[in-house]
């Protein structure tokens, strides 16, 4: 499988998604809701998007580890601890509805569920995938 091909599809994936939720929820739900919606979906973006460019800088592309592990680790917990900062601050200070940022940061859960959807499909159907 063409990892660089999938990577880009998610990608355009993530912001689909976040489009489609996005426009549905500006007319269907509250402003915090869609507030918290479009936040948490640009948040979660943005770290998936940053967990993908720390990945490729630390593999060579035959798999190799090309930085020190321990500083691959300590990327993780930084992202990770902003990211909670982030959540955090946006509760506590935002006027975001919590489920609806609950949605936007299963944003790029949904486009990898899409994805494994659509290709074990195109697998059982006999298509080349």
């Amino acid at each position: 499988m063409d990892w660089e091909k999938l990577a880009k599809r998610m990608r355009a994936q993530n912001w689909i998604i976040l489009l489609v939720l996005g426009l549905a929820s500006f007319f269907l739900m509250s402003d915090a809701f869609t507030l918290g919606l479009i936040l948490g979906g640009l948040v979660i973006i943005a770290n998936f998007n940053a967990l993908a460019h720390t990945l490729r800088k630390a593999f060579t592309p035959k798999g190799k580890v090309k930085s020190r592990k321990m500083v691959l680790i300590g990327k993780y917990y930084v992202r990770l601890f902003a990211l909670g900062a982030i959540i955090y601050v946006l509760i506590t200070y935002g006027r975001v509805d919590p489920v609806g940022l609950t949605v936007g940061l299963s944003i790029v859960v949904f486009s990898i569920v899409g994805i494994g959807i659509r290709t074990a499909w195109k697998l059982s159907s006999g298509e080349a995938v």
